[in-house]
């Protein structure tokens, strides 16, 4: 039987089940199916046995699936006397077999039982589902971090760069797809289908997804990108099409704008896709248009605003003043071009040296620095919509990613914390 064919057979088989499978009218309950699952069966079997603990938990209430969870922590470990014996055995001989021995046994049974509810016909969309809820409950349950470390582990292989297909995002993309790119946008918010349009069709705009194979239609990160002639100092600007004639394509673009990138499946959280994905539309872009010299972000701030209304431990007495001055009430409050200027300095001393550990507090700045960008303008007036003005005062940064020095800012960013910024920025800073 051809793989297809055999596919179909079994999602045919998984969605004719009805409770009673097992034998009896009765519904087993969902520990009677663990442990089916968990023991020696046939392959069909445990594929419908899959869907069935699957279905079980998506009609689960709150407190079902919370109760679930804590089964998985409490119950499905690995074995604590098996693990020491084998410690023991490679510790007496520390051999390749001995630790392949131990690095197994100390694997806790929810990773096995993961990978044969994931056998089943649409089982990883059901997983990251899954993990998504485990998200929400770890807030008041910290105890359960162990079960997501074990999601996580396994994700990062499920969706590892070999199985992502990049696919480019145009009006000739699925409805089901472009309804989904709009639902899932996370930085600047699309409106309506004529506003996707005008992110997608005009001959200076692009948008590019990544994919897997087992999450069917399901974008899992997307970016949008602007090909311009100049380096942007304001998204209203990008996001403005009017201007753009649709029958005219300049095959001579310097620049190319990463201005949105949105991550679309909650449970993948974590699970890093980002990098690889302005790597590859680089490649892509580089190929179509060898004239790019430039490839920068125009990118928010998400954090900027609570900072500045936030007084740590460790602000300096020229940092406390300088944050007084933007408040309006203060007689020293600055104004007009003084203000926007007194922004775009606190905004270099919070990206520079805003730290939490070694890293910069800001999320969209760790992320552009750790993929080897260098933080290269701040542009005060960049958004002026009412999340941007929430967020950031308006204010909205360029990273340039410089294709010479990716790898080398990359590394010393990782390995010691070091942010790599323009020399222009460098008088902005707090002295201390």
């Amino acid at each position: 039987m051809a793989f297809g064919r055999f596919q179909d057979f079994l999602s045919g088989l998984v969605k004719g089940q009805r409770p009673g499978f097992f034998g009896g009218n009765a519904t087993p309950s969902i520990d009677e199916l663990l442990d089916k699952l968990m023991g020696f069966s046939g392959e069909v079997s445990a594929i419908v046995t899959a869907r069935e603990v699957l279905d079980q938990y998506n009609e689960a209430d709150e407190e079902g699936r919370l109760e679930f969870f804590q089964k998985l922590e409490s119950e499905f470990n690995a074995d604590a006397d098996k693990v020491k014996a084998a410690y023991q055995a490679y510790e007496l001989d520390p051999s390749s077999a001995n630790l392949n021995t131990l690095a197994k046994t100390a694997e806790p049974r929810r990773q096995e039982l993961f990978r044969r509810l994931n056998q089943t016909p649409g089982a990883t969309h059901d997983l990251v589902a899954m993990r998504s809820d485990l998200l929400k409950f770890i807030k008041n349950h910290e105890e359960l971090k162990a079960v997501d470390a074990t999601f996580v582990r396994l994700f990062s292989s499920w969706f590892g760069r070999s199985f992502l297909v990049l696919r480019t995002i145009d009006w000739s993309t699925s409805a089901a797809i472009l309804e989904r790119i709009i639902r899932y946008e996370a930085v600047h918010a699309i409106k309506d289908w004529d506003d996707l349009r005008s992110r997608i069709d005009p001959p200076n705009r692009r948008c590019f997804a990544f994919f897997h194979p087992a999450l069917v239609d399901e974008p899992l990160i997307f970016v949008e990108v602007a090909l311009l002639d100049e380096i942007p100092g304001s998204i209203q600007s990008i996001l403005d099409t009017s201007d753009v004639d649709p029958h005219e394509l300049d095959e001579n673009y310097s620049t190319a704008v990463f201005y949105s990138i949105s991550n679309c499946q909650p449970g993948l959280k974590n699970i890093s896709f980002g990098n690889f994905l302005i790597k590859q539309v680089v490649q892509e872009l580089q190929a179509e248009y060898p004239s790019i010299k430039n490839f920068v972000t125009l990118s928010p701030m998400p954090g900027f605003k609570r900072w500045l209304d936030t007084n740590h431990e460790d602000d300096t007495d020229e940092l406390v003043e300088l944050k007084q001055q933007l408040q309006e009430d203060s007689p020293t409050a600055a104004a007009g071009t003084e203000r926007a200027e007194l922004i775009r300095r606190l905004a270099a001393i919070y990206l520079i040296q805003g730290k939490r550990g070694i890293y910069p507090l800001d999320p969209v700045a760790r992320f552009h620095l750790g993929n080897g960008a260098r933080l290269h303008r701040i542009c005060t007036h960049a958004d002026t919509s009412n999340n941007g003005r929430r967020q950031s005062l308006g204010t909205m940064v360029n990273y340039l990613y410089d294709l010479r020095y990716i790898e080398r800012n990359h590394e010393s960013y990782m390995e010691e914390g070091e942010v790599h910024y323009a020399d222009k920025l460098k008088s902005l800073l707090l002295k201390s």
